[in-house]
């Protein structure tokens, strides 16, 4: 399993980011996804199964812009 901290522009409301996580949470691979301050997230996921574009893009999806930390 790898990890990786994402960083979201702008400032998502507690919705957004309830919204991002559970679509994160979603994809398969991934093992676990927590938001870690207002705009950061946390996602581990297997290698194997998604890249970190994979998981920008799903952010992305939900309407924000986003990027590694």
């Amino acid at each position: 399993m790898n990890r990786v901290l994402i960083g979201i522009r702008g400032e998502p409301t507690p919705e957004g980011m309830e919204r991002v996580v559970r679509a994160l949470k979603a994809l398969e691979g991934v093992r676990e996804a927590q938001a870690t301050g207002p705009a950061q997230v946390l996602v581990e996921y297997d290698p194997q199964s998604l890249t970190v574009m994979d998981l920008i893009r799903t952010v992305r999806e939900q309407g924000f812009l986003a990027g590694m930390l």
